[in-house]
């Protein structure tokens, strides 16, 4: 393996790539870390990091030029938080053939608002059911996944079903009989804890297929109880962890 030093910056190779953005050539160096990044000058548009040793996407400096990152090839299981303050302006993150394998591992990227085309092609994470609806409700800019491009009707439904919305809202008010026969309207629903519970419990879905159970259940009138709660969450997981 060899250490990312300033002398190994200076030295890659340096070119105008095709679509004309300055690139940055640190293809096979067995790099296991990413560092010394300052030494770039902040003079690239696109930096390859393919065919090396890394296991995490951190270790940036600020780099407001770089809006292309390339790391196929690698062994990168975890993403820093906050890569948005370093790289405020990547638009493209290729991930192809490494390790990532949790749906939730992909969640960091959610403040990266301005990454527009991702490639997660051969990492575990794609087998996962519902991968890539999960992407692009965790990533709702993105537009371009796997080199398939995102249908922005698909993008808006899955937006709109995965707000949260007022529990009970829209459903009849029973009515009473008052004393001179009149009827008036009283007020029923759940419990402001209930409400409170199915709240969280939207907010805190980690897929789709359990923001929609959830969201299926309240647009049927049905206000779920405990029970029912913990059915329609993610498996394990109960309501009392949720409301801590």
């Amino acid at each position: 393996m060899v250490k990312l030093t300033p002398e190994i910056l200076e030295q890659s190779a340096q070119f105008t790539n095709p679509v004309r953005d300055r690139e940055l050539d640190l293809r096979g160096y067995k790099i296991p870390v990413i560092e010394s990044m300052g030494a770039t000058l902040d003079q690239f548009d696109t930096i390859d990091m393919s065919d090396n040793e890394i296991r995490k996407v951190d270790g940036f400096p600020l780099l407001k030029r770089l809006k292309t990152l390339f790391l196929n090839n690698n062994r990168i299981v975890r993403i820093a938080e906050h890569l948005e303050e370093a790289l405020p302006n990547l638009e493209t993150l290729i991930l192809t053939n490494n390790s990532i394998h949790e749906l939730g591992d992909l969640d960091i990227l959610s403040t990266v608002t301005s990454l527009r085309v991702i490639s997660l092609m051969r990492n575990p994470v794609t087998t996962k059911k519902h991968y890539r609806l999960y992407v692009i409700h965790k990533l709702p800019n993105v537009r371009l996944i796997d080199f398939q491009k995102v249908k922005l009707k698909l993008a808006r439904d899955i937006g709109k079903k995965a707000k949260t919305f007022v529990a009970g809202a829209g459903l009849p008010t029973p009515k009473k009989t008052d004393a001179a026969g009149g009827a008036e309207a009283v007020p029923s629903g759940p419990a402001k804890q209930d409400i409170e519970a199915i709240k969280v419990a939207i907010a805190n879905a980690q897929t789709l297929e359990e923001v929609e159970r959830l969201n299926s259940l309240l647009q049927s009138g049905q206000i779920p109880g405990r029970e029912q709660l913990k059915a329609a969450i993610a498996p394990g997981a109960s309501v009392e962890e949720m409301e801590t």
